[in-house]
């Protein structure tokens, strides 16, 4: 049987940029109801293809063709008239803006011969895509009161109101728990069902398994080959990903060297609104897990101990004395370094280069005579860079056209750089390429070793799992329970995730291992 004809086709497309080849001849093709995955390490070129996809950039060579017809994207808006959609990893939506608002766009319906904007119709329209990932969300509600994962699922709502025929997804699961990614796919599903073409990009590679119809696979820029059917394995997409054999089996049951002295402690903690009576140690040398659904409350309790958000009754104790931390700035006095799950909104300064986002927390350390010595930040910057294997040209790189993976590695160096003895990670993995979680856990692990404690916030499971040496697991605001390394299984941190008591009743473990 004939394969159909494709609904779109790239050819031979290369794209320059000043001192980088970002892509070379490279050729993809998207069938009609097909979910064709695009896969490779960060900086492969990925993101670039679908820039030039989705009108943002121009191709140096090569043609888009839609429906054999050749085809010049002038710009995203032309994009959309085309019927290409794309939900980027990093969302653009607006948080003073209601759901329905959000999803609806520039396109709200209109009633009576004024034009006035009919919101109960954007509220049922919205409703309507809504009710596909059969969450509970009020299309009436402010942006801004949504969790991250929340969000995501209204970009995604948001691109299928737009009445796409070719959807490209964007890391589309890296904010979402368990549950909502086992809704997405179905929903996939149910899209390629009714002949929408998806193009999906993620760094979770079981999900590219388990979903795709065809992966294509980016090397520096590269085309290296197509897989389709029974071709489709994990270990060979690797392979090919990385030019190596690459063990892809984290480092679980290995325990870092927890220590006996408390590092921090946490009593009664509660933040009016947000969650209430959290409790618990965090202990030298270990990497403490922190699950739980979204909208759970994991972040708010991290942002608390960072002083970003008010704590309005409890204690909290570093070294075991008693501390009063109303910003991040005493936080950081008192040793504690926070990374945020979103860098985009919260610790990029695309603007600068790598240099100045990694000395940014700590100038002071370079200034002679109140003027910053850029010798001494090239220095230090330089030495992340090769520690952390940040693919940057230099330093004066500006931040903003590195890959999401060298990013996320700024950032750490950032934090790294004020030698914090306490390190809250939210989402440290999110959007990283396979290579580069397996960098991020081996440091992890290190500052482990080295001392460091760590609290561990992530949405996945094999990752809380493997990294952890006891796992808080926290339920609408509330601790449902602490897992030894023993105790922690898939099975238990969901049963406790979802508010109920494990057979042996609640798991409150006061062991550190």
């Amino acid at each position: 049987m004939a394969e159909p004809a494709p609904v779109l086709q790239m050819q031979g497309i290369s794209k320059r940029f000043p001192g980088v080849q970002a892509l070379d001849n490279v050729s993809y093709d998207l069938r009609p109801g097909e979910v064709h995955a695009l896969v490779g390490e960060n900086g492969a070129g990925k993101s670039t293809l679908m820039k030039i996809l989705s009108g943002v950039y121009q191709p140096d060579e090569g043609q888009v063709l839609l429906n054999g017809q050749a085809v010049g994207i002038r710009n995203p808006r032309h994009a959309q008239e085309l019927g290409i959609s794309i939900v980027h990893q990093e969302l653009s939506l607006f948080p003073n803006l209601t759901v329905a608002e959000n999803i609806m766009g520039g396109h709200m319906p209109v009633r009576g011969w004024l034009r006035l904007e009919d919101r109960k119709k954007a509220q049922d329209i919205a409703s309507s895509y809504l009710a596909k990932f059969d969450l509970p969300l009020d299309p009436r509600a402010l942006l801004s009161s949504l969790s991250m994962g929340q969000q995501q699922v209204v970009e995604i709502a948001k691109a299928l109101a737009q009445q796409a025929r070719i959807l490209i997804l964007d890391e589309p699961t890296s904010s979402l728990t368990e549950h909502e990614t086992v809704l997405l796919l179905r929903l996939i599903r149910q899209l390629r069902a009714e002949n929408l073409s998806v193009i999906y990009i993620s760094h979770r590679m079981e999900e590219i398994c388990q979903i795709s119809d065809r992966v294509t696979v980016l090397r520096d820029g590269r085309w290296v080959g197509t897989l389709s059917g029974d071709e489709i394995d994990l270990d060979t997409i690797i392979r090919m990903m990385v030019g190596r054999n690459l063990d892809t089996q984290h480092f679980g049951g290995q325990s870092t060297g927890v220590q006996d002295e408390l590092l921090l402690s946490v009593e009664d903690l509660s933040s009016t609104g947000r969650f209430a009576g959290i409790s618990f140690d965090l202990h030298k040398g270990e990497i403490l897990g922190m699950a739980g659904l979204i909208g759970a409350g994991r972040t708010d309790v991290a942002l608390a101990i960072f002083g970003a958000i008010p704590i309005h009754s409890g204690v909290v104790r570093i070294g075991g004395a008693e501390r009063h931390i109303r910003s991040p700035h005493d936080a950081l006095d008192l040793g504690i370094a926070y990374l945020s799950e979103n860098r985009q909104s919260d610790s990029l300064f695309p603007g600068l280069g790598v240099r100045e986002n990694i000395s940014v927390t700590h100038l002071e350390a370079f200034a002679r005579a109140g003027v910053v010595n850029q010798r001494l930040e090239a220095a230090e910057a330089s030495r992340y860079v090769d520690q952390l294997s940040i693919m940057a040209h230099d330093v004066e790189q500006r931040i903003a056209n590195l890959s999401g993976g060298n990013q996320q590695k700024v950032i750490l160096a950032r934090w790294l750089a004020v030698n914090p003895r306490i390190l809250l990670v939210d989402e440290p993995t999110k959007g990283i390429d396979i290579g580069s979680k397996q960098e991020i856990y081996m440091l992890l692990h290190r500052l482990a070793s080295e001392g460091v404690g760590i609290l561990l916030i992530s949405s996945e499971m094999a990752e809380v799992l493997a990294l952890s040496d006891r796992i808080l697991v926290m339920h609408e605001g509330r601790l449902a329970g602490i897992l030894s390394r023993a105790e922690a299984t898939e099975e238990n941190v969901m049963i406790l995730a979802a508010g109920q008591e494990l057979a042996a009743g609640p798991f409150l473990a006061a062991a550190p291992y």
